[in-house]
């Protein structure tokens, strides 16, 4: 391939430099000595996993747990690693502890805007997991809140902490690939109506159903609810929230998300023009609201582009994260958030699905390159040095406005336009 149509081991290393150069001094910032003072709101699947993760980190000391189920409050607090951590029921208590600095949300959806504002005018910083909330005008009051405070923000895409999606980015941009016109993405599960998607019992792995008289016994079915339609207690409601629009926003808030943040942290291209989408129960016909099978087309006007989502739960194929340039393919090696290695190709046939028959001519492997501290690490120093972290509240309105655009355009089955200058879904 000639010089000014490949993609050379020369341009490769040239732009890899230029991409990690900024991010390098930020893995240079050294944790403070004296550790973040957390409070973690939510020990559920995801809550769970992020006080396993803060109670191993010498940067940080869990000091607080709050959940309104029992049992998540008492695996919340184990996972602490802290005997003196308080056990609190109503998050407004934790949030009034003068001890508690930041707080990290793992809450379903619905509750995220309220636990946000509430938690910056405590004058907390802020951890919120994805997706971050369930409209745009609640995003804007979360942004307009956390500006003004001058609060530290993180949004939970872990796949920000990695180093690839720099490079991939600067590559593209000195037209390493070629004009990139498509990005193809996507997220699979292939479970059964035993194991199916969402239907687990506070873990990803369990399936074993708890003892529903027991659950309402050792849970605040009220204070669950919060400001969602009040019901009589419904335990696939309470543990598999994500199947029902009343709580979260189902395949876009939680898979979507994911990959286009990714493709964010990369092209850098903002909140796209346009959105078409289709929605089908295809397999799980099991009373769940939200479809198992999402199909989501974007597009970039300006930059002559279109990015596609499939989300399939009736299927394991892969979709890596793929930018196709007129010179080029570049391929990530999995999913938005675990995307820490790419591929390049040139421009030719369909590559053999993950064989990986045709030879890449570049490849960018991690381990030759410094690490960046992870997006927990990078809140963490961000609130020590009072910095803004990767997935800020900026990057996080990008994140909401693009999975909101799927959801709109699914519910009024046509296709949805961003209006800029009123930052609202038309």
């Amino acid at each position: 391939m000639q010089e000014n149509k490949g993609i050379t081991r020369r341009r490769m290393l040239a732009a890899t430099a230029a991409a990690l150069s900024a991010p390098t001094i930020l893995s240079s910032v050294k944790a403070a000595p004296d550790p973040v003072r957390l409070g973690h709101i939510g020990a559920g699947v995801r809550g769970w996993d992020l006080l396993q993760h803060t109670g191993s980190l010498k940067s940080a000391k869990v000091v607080a747990v709050c959940d309104v189920y029992k049992p998540h409050l008492q695996r919340g607090l184990e996972a602490a690693r802290n005997p003196e951590a308080k056990a609190y029921s109503n998050y407004h208590d934790l949030l009034n502890d003068p001890d508690v600095e930041a707080v990290v949300i793992a809450t379903p959806d619905h509750w995220h805007e309220k636990m946000v504002l509430d938690a910056v005018s405590a004058g907390k910083a802020v951890y919120c997991e994805k997706g971050l909330t369930m409209s745009v005008e609640a995003a804007k009051r979360m942004r307009a809140a956390v500006k003004a405070a001058g609060t530290v923000f993180q949004l939970g895409h872990q796949g920000r902490q990695y180093p690839s999606s720099e490079a991939a980015g600067q590559l593209i941009r000195e037209g390493g690939i070629g004009p990139v016109t498509l990005i193809h993405t996507g997220r699979f599960f292939n479970g059964t109506m035993e194991r199916a998607p969402w239907r687990w019992y506070g873990y990803y792995n369990i399936y074993e159903r708890p003892d529903p008289v027991q659950v309402l016994k050792d849970l605040d079915w009220e204070a669950w609810l919060g400001s969602a339609k009040s019901i009589d207690f419904n335990e696939e409601h309470f543990w598999h929230w994500r199947c029902y629009w009343e709580y979260g926003t189902g395949q876009a808030g939680d898979l979507l998300s994911h990959e286009l943040d990714q493709v964010q942290s990369v092209l850098r291209w903002g909140i796209p023009d346009s959105c078409m989408c289709s929605g089908h129960n295809a397999y799980f016909h099991d009373g769940r609201e939200v479809p198992d099978t999402w199909l989501a087309q974007y597009i970039f006007e300006k930059e002559n582009a279109t990015l596609i989502f499939e989300g399939c739960m009736n299927s394991t194929r892969e979709q890596p994260p793929e930018y196709i340039g007129r010179e080029g393919r570049l391929i990530f090696n999995g999913i938005g958030q675990d995307a820490n290695r790419f591929y390049v190709y040139p421009d030719g046939p369909p590559y053999p699905h993950m064989g990986r028959d045709l030879k890449a001519e570049q490849v960018f492997d991690p381990a030759e390159h410094e690490s960046w501290p992870t997006h927990m690490e990078d809140f963490l120093q961000c609130v020590r040095t009072g910095a803004d972290p990767r997935c800020n509240i900026d990057e996080a309105f990008v994140e909401v406005a693009t999975l909101l655009m799927s959801v709109e355009s699914y519910k009024q089955k046509r296709q949805v336009r961003w209006d800029a200058a009123t930052e609202s879904i038309v």
